[in-house]
């Protein structure tokens, strides 16, 4: 079945964020002129999905805001005839068929994911994590999606992470099936670096099936007291088979500051426009 459906999450507190993220939503801070969000929505729709499922929760109406029709702005970009500018900012409001589920308490990605099931149904879907921001030719989703074309099931994204870092991710138990391909043999959410299965972590790309709705009902909390998506999927794993993909591509962690800083240079450097002022700036403060 195709995937058409895809389920973005975007409904955390942003504390590594604060003060800031008291009035801001983590997802609309921006990378260079684009809000972290769009990159993520924009990932989807290039990837073929024909309907965002947009999981957020109290204080995130900035992002519901940002994808509707600002008549007042194109009013006036029309009256200083900015048109391209307002061309843009149509073209914006209509970028993807978007629907807003609220997630009331802050239970764990499981939950947010949870929250998503009576407008999934019962089909396939994606789950996209705004931090995770991955630069590559073919959109990492897209990639992934032709991998479920040959082995139709449960499919997570998956890149090399440092040892330090195993505390910090989901990492999977794998099996080598193909160079970029392995069939999951187990899960563990933030295993300590002498616990590990490999180092092999989980970013945030999935595609599951609808089982792992019910799967998520009966998972347990986890780390922090939260419902993992990690462990829902051990769960799952006895049921039905999971797949790996190690995606092409750059992966940027905008969760953090230290990341969010990182990306921001990183995909300034490569526009144009901004690239040579920006290298000049950054010669001088070295």
């Amino acid at each position: 079945m195709k995937i058409r459906k895809a389920v973005i999450c975007a409904a955390g507190w942003g504390t590594r964020f604060l003060p800031i993220t008291r009035s801001q939503p983590k997802e609309m801070l921006p990378l260079v002129d684009k809000p972290v969000i769009q990159y993520t929505v924009e990932e989807a729709i290039n990837s073929g999905i024909e309907q965002i499922v947009l999981v957020t929760a109290l204080g995130k109406r900035a992002i519901e805001d940002y994808f509707d029709r600002c008549f007042e702005l194109e009013y006036f970009l029309e009256q200083r005839r900015e048109t391209k500018l307002l061309k843009r900012m149509r073209e914006l409001s209509n970028l993807a068929d978007i629907c807003y589920i609220r997630q009331k308490e802050q239970l764990g990605l499981g939950h947010a994911i949870l929250t998503a099931s009576t407008v999934i149904g019962d089909e396939p879907f994606a789950v996209l994590l705004p931090d995770d921001i991955i630069e590559s030719k073919t959109p990492a989703l897209k990639q992934m999606m032709k991998v479920y074309e040959q082995h139709e099931g449960n499919i997570i994204g998956v890149e090399p992470i440092s040892l330090e870092d195993t505390v910090k991710y989901g990492v999977i138990k794998p099996e080598r099936i193909s160079p970029r391909l392995y069939r999951v043999l187990g899960l563990v959410e933030k295993p300590k670096p002498t616990e590990t299965p490999s180092n092999l972590g989980v970013v945030g790309r999935y595609i599951l099936t609808p089982e792992i709705f019910d799967v998520i009902r009966v998972t347990p909390p986890g780390k922090n007291g939260e419902i993992q998506v990690t462990d829902a999927l051990q769960l799952l794993l006895l049921k039905q088979a999971i797949y790996a993909y190690e995606f092409d591509g750059i992966r940027y962690d905008v969760g953090t500051p230290i990341g969010w800083l990182k990306a921001t240079v990183a995909l300034a450097m490569k526009r144009p426009d901004i690239a040579p002022e920006l290298r000049d700036y950054l010669r001088r403060l070295l």
